[in-house]
């Protein structure tokens, strides 16, 4: 497609993170807008190829192509003739379309999805349809190898993109080995990015399974672009300017530094989850970054604070007593954690929970993040309260999310993150 700055995109998120993901984007320099499932932004190529190898927080990044009233199936068809599907398709590609159609009189999904096909056909020639409902992205083999299309009808208004990113963002590369209840790595970094933890300061993950939370806060102390070794969708299309591209992904690669004293640990109870988060850790180039042992929770997090009484902060994804463990079973280990990070001044708790009424086990004063979900489960981040924390919005520096400045005499509620459906607005 003819790229502008004006070309509209927008970065897909899990409910819940749009502020984050758009704070990420305002810290690479664009303008962007949170919005229900999303963050809309305007941006050239560099901008679209920069959202896609930078964001630790979206699931992914579409293009705009078309926006047009349909109430008809004749509508519909030519309007979708004059997309130019041949800018982003060569004759034999393997083409997905994700439909949904609500409150609209055009209902039939797939009635929906055959004009669309008809109308990609007519402009690129022979192409390959790959079925199915897509929804989770869960066949890898097929979302690397295909190109998706997303139309939405609703209120007979019709608006088609083009997914930019391939994979899901999420998939880094270096995870390929999980442990029970695995978190992904977009919801790791935004529970790191809206802790207010600093790479100056001690991060601990009692509970780290295979890895994720400890690796991706290296990845964000050292600077490392997360997407820097995977391929996405953007690069097979014909207009891909490579130069762009590589002028962008050797910036990455120079802009990662080097930390003194790592400052970074992960451990669990399970010596297999250990060798798999080393694993991981040495697939992220991150090996030398974060410390990984084999030790219960309280053993853990009794020797961190007694060693780093200049405190830090704890960031774990306990069980939730929905699919692994009992909630009735849990009280003893949230307090546990709890009584472990009060132990010495200075520490702080980010935790991701299910049950607020279970995260008071720990007693400490936790104020909300944001409101997600995780593997379809409810969710809330809960982090340590400060004196004259109000839940104010916060901006990026350096890797981190921080307190926005107040002007004297105004003051805002506080936010959490807005619930809402993935993709809901893709």
């Amino acid at each position: 497609m003819a790229y502008s700055k004006r070309s509209a995109l927008f970065a897909v998120t899990a409910p819940g993170l749009e502020r984050i993901t758009a704070l990420e984007l305002q810290a690479l320099g664009i303008r962007a807008a949170a919005e229900k499932g999303g963050v809309s932004f305007r941006g050239d190529a560099r901008a679209l190829y920069s959202a896609n190898l930078h964001l630790r927080t979206a699931s992914r990044v579409v293009v705009r192509l078309a926006h047009f009233h349909a109430s008809t199936f004749h509508e519909l068809e030519r309007r979708a003739r004059k997309i130019s599907w041949a800018d982003h398709l060569s004759a034999q590609s393997s083409v997905r379309l994700r439909v949904t159609c609500r409150k609209s009189r055009l209902y039939h999904s797939d009635a929906v999805a055959e004009r669309m096909y008809a109308a990609i056909e007519r402009s690129c020639g022979s192409i390959t349809r790959v079925a199915g409902d897509d929804a989770d992205d869960t066949d890898e083999a097929a979302t690397t190898a295909s190109q998706l299309f997303i139309v939405r009808i609703v209120n007979d208004e019709c608006e088609i993109s083009i997914d930019s990113s391939g994979d899901l963002l999420h998939r880094r590369g270096y995870r390929q080995e999980v442990a029970k209840a695995p978190l992904r790595e977009t919801l790791a970094a935004a529970m790191i990015l809206s802790s207010g933890w600093k790479k100056e300061q001690v991060l601990a993950d009692p509970m780290c399974g295979s890895g994720t939370i400890p690796i991706e806060a290296a990845m964000i102390a050292r600077n490392i672009a997360p997407g820097r070794t995977r391929q996405f969708a953007f690069m097979r299309w014909p207009d891909f300017d490579e130069a762009i591209w590589r002028d962008l992904h050797e910036r990455a690669e120079s802009g990662a530094t080097r930390v003194g004293t790592s400052l970074i640990f992960g451990s669990d109870r399970d010596a297999g989850a250990i060798e798999s988060a080393e694993r991981n850790a040495a697939r992220a180039r991150v090996s030398e970054d974060v410390h990984l042992s084999v030790n219960a929770l309280s053993a853990s997090l009794t020797g961190l604070t007694a060693a780093n009484p200049g405190g830090g902060w704890v960031m774990v994804n306990p069980p939730y007593g929905v699919r692994v463990g009992d909630p009735s079973s849990l009280r003893n280990l949230y307090a546990t954690l709890g009584r472990s990070v009060s132990r010495e001044p200075g520490w702080s708790l980010g935790i991701l929970s299910a049950d607020k009424l279970l995260a008071r086990q720990t007693g400490i004063a936790l104020r909300s993040g944001f409101a997600t979900t995780n593997g379809g489960i409810p969710v809330s981040f809960l982090a340590s309260a400060k004196a004259g924390d109000s839940g104010a919005d916060r901006v990026v520096e350096d890797g981190t999310i921080t307190r926005k400045p107040r002007k004297a005499g105004k003051r805002r509620p506080g936010r959490s993150g807005v619930a809402g459906k993935e993709e809901s607005r893709a």
